[in-house]
């Protein structure tokens, strides 16, 4: 977040500063991430848990499930994974290269695209 200091009124240039010493009193309070993640998996072990049985294995604290909550299930692969679909838009320079819609454009057609070209102008009729 960038702030413009100089479209800022002494007011509220007083009021940002006066703000920042506020966080900064709070942060110097906190005792070091290090130190509180050590706690943490002090007390995990002497309850016989893993940080990664109580957050979850992406790590953070943010990151896992709730302490207690059963884990999600794994997420089954769409039926339609990995299925082909009919192209819709052909390259009017080379009939061979088509496109389905799906994913990245490809180079050929973000060239037309650039130049002014409609997507429109590309379909399969």
């Amino acid at each position: 977040m960038a702030l413009d200091l100089n479209s800022m009124s002494a007011k509220e240039l007083e009021a940002l500063i006066a703000q920042a010493k506020k966080r900064r009193s709070v942060l110097s309070k906190r005792k070091p991430v290090a130190t509180v993640r050590a706690r943490l998996e002090q007390i995990a072990r002497a309850e016989g848990y893993s940080i990664a049985e109580l957050f979850g294995t992406r790590g953070g604290a943010a990151g896992g499930a709730a302490a207690g909550a059963p884990p999600k299930a794994a997420r089954k692969p769409s039926k339609m994974a990995g299925s082909k679909v009919a192209p819709k838009y052909r390259n009017p320079d080379n009939e061979s290269e088509t496109w389905s819609g799906r994913g990245k454009q490809p180079r050929w057609l973000q060239a037309h695209t650039s130049k002014g070209r409609v997507l429109d102008d590309f379909l399969i009729r």
